[in-house]
Protein backbone atom coordinates (compact mmCIF):
# COMPACT_ATOMS: atom_id res chain seq x y z
CA UNK A 1 0.00 0.00 0.00
CA UNK A 2 2.79 2.16 1.03
CA UNK A 3 3.90 1.48 -2.72
CA UNK A 4 0.91 2.83 -4.35
CA UNK A 5 1.08 5.85 -2.04
CA UNK A 6 4.63 6.61 -2.79
CA UNK A 7 3.95 6.24 -6.66
CA UNK A 8 0.64 8.49 -6.53
CA UNK A 9 2.89 10.96 -4.69
CA UNK A 10 5.60 11.12 -7.71
CA UNK A 11 2.75 11.32 -10.30
CA UNK A 12 1.31 14.59 -8.17
CA UNK A 13 4.67 16.00 -7.99
CA UNK A 14 5.81 15.34 -12.19
CA UNK A 15 1.86 17.23 -12.41
CA UNK A 16 3.22 20.02 -10.08
CA UNK A 17 6.26 20.20 -11.98
CA UNK A 18 5.05 20.12 -15.06
CA UNK A 19 2.08 22.54 -14.51
CA UNK A 20 5.03 25.07 -13.29
CA UNK A 21 6.85 24.36 -16.25
CA UNK A 22 3.16 25.18 -17.61
CA UNK A 23 3.03 28.14 -15.92
CA UNK A 24 6.82 29.17 -16.73
CA UNK A 25 6.07 28.64 -20.53
CA UNK A 26 3.04 30.45 -20.15
CA UNK A 27 4.49 33.48 -18.40
CA UNK A 28 7.53 33.60 -21.25
CA UNK A 29 4.91 33.36 -23.85
CA UNK A 30 3.04 36.09 -22.89
CA UNK A 31 6.11 38.43 -21.67
CA UNK A 32 7.26 37.69 -25.45
CA UNK A 33 3.31 38.72 -26.73
CA UNK A 34 3.98 42.34 -24.54
CA UNK A 35 6.80 42.70 -26.32
CA UNK A 36 6.12 41.81 -29.71
CA UNK A 37 2.96 43.98 -29.25
CA UNK A 38 5.09 47.13 -27.71
CA UNK A 39 7.37 47.03 -30.99
CA UNK A 40 4.47 47.24 -33.16
CA UNK A 41 2.86 50.09 -31.29
CA UNK A 42 6.33 51.81 -31.28
CA UNK A 43 6.61 51.12 -35.20
CA UNK A 44 2.91 52.56 -35.35
CA UNK A 45 3.83 55.30 -33.81
CA UNK A 46 6.85 56.18 -35.62
CA UNK A 47 5.09 55.89 -39.07
CA UNK A 48 2.36 58.20 -37.95
CA UNK A 49 4.80 60.65 -37.29
CA UNK A 50 6.83 60.35 -40.24
CA UNK A 51 3.27 60.83 -42.02
CA UNK A 52 2.44 63.74 -40.13
CA UNK A 53 5.88 65.33 -41.18
CA UNK A 54 5.56 64.18 -44.80
CA UNK A 55 2.08 66.01 -44.43
CA UNK A 56 3.13 69.22 -43.15
CA UNK A 57 6.67 69.20 -45.06
CA UNK A 58 5.02 68.38 -48.15
CA UNK A 59 1.11 69.28 -48.00
CA UNK A 60 1.32 72.74 -49.81
CA UNK A 61 3.29 71.30 -52.55
CA UNK A 62 0.41 71.53 -55.11
CA UNK A 63 -0.27 74.89 -53.90
CA UNK A 64 2.98 75.87 -54.33
CA UNK A 65 3.40 74.16 -57.75
CA UNK A 66 0.44 76.21 -58.84
CA UNK A 67 1.54 79.34 -57.86
CA UNK A 68 4.13 78.76 -60.17
CA UNK A 69 2.57 80.09 -62.94
CA UNK A 70 1.46 83.34 -61.27
CA UNK A 71 5.35 84.18 -61.44
CA UNK A 72 5.32 83.03 -64.94
CA UNK A 73 2.62 85.30 -66.29
CA UNK A 74 4.07 88.07 -63.98
CA UNK A 75 7.50 87.47 -66.72
CA UNK A 76 5.20 87.24 -69.91
CA UNK A 77 4.03 90.30 -68.82
CA UNK A 78 7.11 91.92 -68.26
CA UNK A 79 8.32 91.01 -71.33
CA UNK A 80 5.22 92.08 -73.44
CA UNK A 81 4.95 95.21 -72.22
CA UNK A 82 8.69 95.57 -72.43
CA UNK A 83 9.07 94.46 -75.82
CA UNK A 84 5.78 96.45 -76.64
CA UNK A 85 6.78 98.77 -79.82
CA UNK A 86 3.35 101.05 -78.87
CA UNK A 87 4.28 101.96 -74.83
CA UNK A 88 8.13 102.08 -75.80
CA UNK A 89 7.42 105.97 -76.09
CA UNK A 90 5.56 105.96 -72.97
CA UNK A 91 7.56 108.40 -69.56
CA UNK A 92 6.11 105.94 -67.29
CA UNK A 93 6.95 102.20 -68.70
CA UNK A 94 9.97 102.18 -66.95
CA UNK A 95 8.11 103.31 -63.21
CA UNK A 96 5.62 100.19 -64.59
CA UNK A 97 8.51 97.80 -64.97
CA UNK A 98 9.96 98.48 -62.12
CA UNK A 99 6.95 98.08 -60.04
CA UNK A 100 6.72 94.64 -62.04
CA UNK A 101 10.08 93.87 -60.58
CA UNK A 102 9.44 94.70 -56.87
CA UNK A 103 6.46 92.24 -57.05
CA UNK A 104 8.63 89.51 -58.94
CA UNK A 105 11.09 90.00 -56.08
CA UNK A 106 8.47 89.52 -53.56
CA UNK A 107 7.21 86.50 -55.08
CA UNK A 108 10.71 84.84 -54.90
CA UNK A 109 11.32 85.82 -51.46
CA UNK A 110 8.20 84.23 -50.59
CA UNK A 111 9.42 81.04 -52.26
CA UNK A 112 12.35 80.75 -50.96
CA UNK A 113 11.04 81.38 -47.08
CA UNK A 114 8.76 78.45 -48.02
CA UNK A 115 11.67 76.33 -49.44
CA UNK A 116 10.76 76.73 -52.79
CA UNK A 117 14.32 77.13 -54.50
CA UNK A 118 14.97 78.38 -58.15
CA UNK A 119 16.61 75.23 -60.44
CA UNK A 120 20.25 77.16 -61.62
CA UNK A 121 20.91 76.47 -65.28
CA UNK A 122 23.41 79.04 -65.83
CA UNK A 123 26.47 76.97 -67.65
CA UNK A 124 24.97 73.41 -66.23
CA UNK A 125 25.46 70.13 -68.01
CA UNK A 126 22.06 68.68 -68.75
CA UNK A 127 21.03 66.74 -65.47
CA UNK A 128 17.38 64.86 -66.40
CA UNK A 129 16.39 64.92 -62.96
CA UNK A 130 16.13 68.96 -62.54
CA UNK A 131 15.93 68.98 -66.55
CA UNK A 132 13.50 68.59 -69.58
CA UNK A 133 15.24 69.37 -72.80
CA UNK A 134 12.66 70.95 -75.28
CA UNK A 135 14.99 71.36 -78.39
CA UNK A 136 18.26 71.14 -79.26
CA UNK A 137 20.99 73.57 -80.32
CA UNK A 138 23.72 72.39 -82.61
CA UNK A 139 26.52 74.76 -81.29
CA UNK A 140 30.44 73.40 -81.87
CA UNK A 141 31.84 76.05 -79.13
CA UNK A 142 29.96 74.66 -76.78
CA UNK A 143 30.45 70.96 -75.01
CA UNK A 144 27.56 68.78 -75.86
CA UNK A 145 25.09 68.52 -73.27
CA UNK A 146 25.59 71.98 -71.84
CA UNK A 147 22.15 73.94 -71.14
CA UNK A 148 22.47 76.76 -74.18
CA UNK A 149 19.27 78.33 -72.70
CA UNK A 150 16.58 78.36 -70.10
CA UNK A 151 13.08 78.44 -71.61
CA UNK A 152 10.83 78.14 -68.45
CA UNK A 153 12.42 78.04 -65.02
CA UNK A 154 12.14 75.56 -62.83
CA UNK A 155 12.00 74.76 -58.88
CA UNK A 156 12.56 72.60 -56.14
CA UNK A 157 10.64 72.49 -53.07
CA UNK A 158 12.85 71.11 -50.07
CA UNK A 159 14.62 68.51 -51.56
CA UNK A 160 11.84 67.66 -54.10
CA UNK A 161 11.53 68.69 -57.49
CA UNK A 162 8.03 70.66 -57.97
CA UNK A 163 8.84 71.64 -61.80
CA UNK A 164 11.68 70.52 -64.28
CA UNK A 165 13.05 73.24 -66.04
CA UNK A 166 12.53 73.41 -69.77
CA UNK A 167 15.87 74.10 -71.76
CA UNK A 168 17.73 73.81 -74.65
CA UNK A 169 20.60 71.90 -74.73
CA UNK A 170 23.81 72.02 -77.01
CA UNK A 171 24.32 69.35 -79.90
CA UNK A 172 27.79 68.96 -81.80
CA UNK A 173 26.76 70.19 -85.49
CA UNK A 174 26.79 66.62 -87.24
CA UNK A 175 29.88 66.22 -90.12
CA UNK A 176 27.62 66.70 -93.34
CA UNK A 177 25.50 68.95 -92.33
CA UNK A 178 28.58 71.16 -91.48
CA UNK A 179 30.38 70.19 -95.07
CA UNK A 180 26.97 71.60 -96.34
CA UNK A 181 27.86 74.90 -94.14
CA UNK A 182 31.24 75.80 -95.33
CA UNK A 183 30.71 75.17 -99.20
CA UNK A 184 27.95 77.62 -98.56
CA UNK A 185 30.31 80.33 -96.45
CA UNK A 186 32.95 79.78 -99.13
CA UNK A 187 30.56 79.98 -102.07
CA UNK A 188 29.24 83.57 -100.24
Amino acid sequence: MNDLNDESKSDKEKEIQEDKLSIEDQLKNSEDKLLRSLAEIENQRNRYEKEIKEAIDFGSFNFARESLAILDNLRRAYNSIKNDESLKTNKDLSKFLKNIEIIEKDILSIFKRNKIEKIDTDKKKFDPNFHQAMTEIEDNKVEPGKIIQEIQAGYMYGNRLLRPSLVAVSKKIEQKDQEIKEKSEKKS
